[in-house]
């Protein structure tokens, strides 16, 4: 089994992921793409986060029609930092060592990896996926790292906070049913 691991903070879960998914599912050859949302980032500290049982439920709205999507829980059981070595390891002991992971991720995050956690264990237990992000030039990719071409969109998760707080719309930045629940929910504001 080939399962693509798409962790984040997904505060919101927007369009630009949902196409990242889409295309690594098609460009790697995956069975299946995890959305899994951290409940506490390590690398991010001044965000304004919504509670991650938000953030998850707007995952599982976002992409109820996909069948070869899911959410995951892991990180929210797991509560604290979330790590992505951590999760590594906990979705590889799920599905067994005959699985193989790719660990999706943004070319926005590739300044970091030098701070992440176990960054050697995690290149070990996965193929590293990097997709271009607009604004992100890739330069140097590591040796470890795969790249994936997505069709660019910029679109952020802070430009549709933003935009909530100023009382502009985010139809087709977001699903419809994300859009209703963050509406519903009197989110961002």
């Amino acid at each position: 089994m080939r399962i693509g691991i798409l962790g984040g903070t997904f505060n919101p879960i927007h369009i630009g992921h949902l196409i990242l998914a889409e295309e690594a599912l098609d460009k790697l050859s995956l069975d299946k793409v995890m959305f899994i949302p951290t409940f506490i980032p390590p690398h991010k500290t001044n965000e304004e986060l919504v509670d991650a049982n938000h953030r998850h439920r707007m995952i599982e709205l976002a992409i109820k029609d996909n069948p070869s999507f899911e959410v995951s829980d892991i990180e929210l059981r797991r509560k604290g930092r979330s790590y992505s070595i951590d999760t590594l390891k906990q979705v590889k002991k799920i599905y067994g060592k005959f699985t193989k992971l790719f660990f999706i991720t943004g070319s926005d995050s590739l300044g970091e990896l030098c701070s992440w956690k176990d960054i050697n264990d995690i290149f070990r237990l996965s193929q590293f996926v990097v997709a271009n992000r607009p604004g992100y030039p890739l330069k140097e990719l590591p040796k470890e790292c795969e790249l994936v071409l997505v069709t660019p969109i910029e679109v952020s998760s802070s430009e549709i906070r933003k935009r909530i707080k100023d009382s502009l719309s985010i139809r087709y930045l977001v699903t419809d049913s994300v859009r209703n629940y963050i509406i519903k929910k009197g989110l961002y504001k």
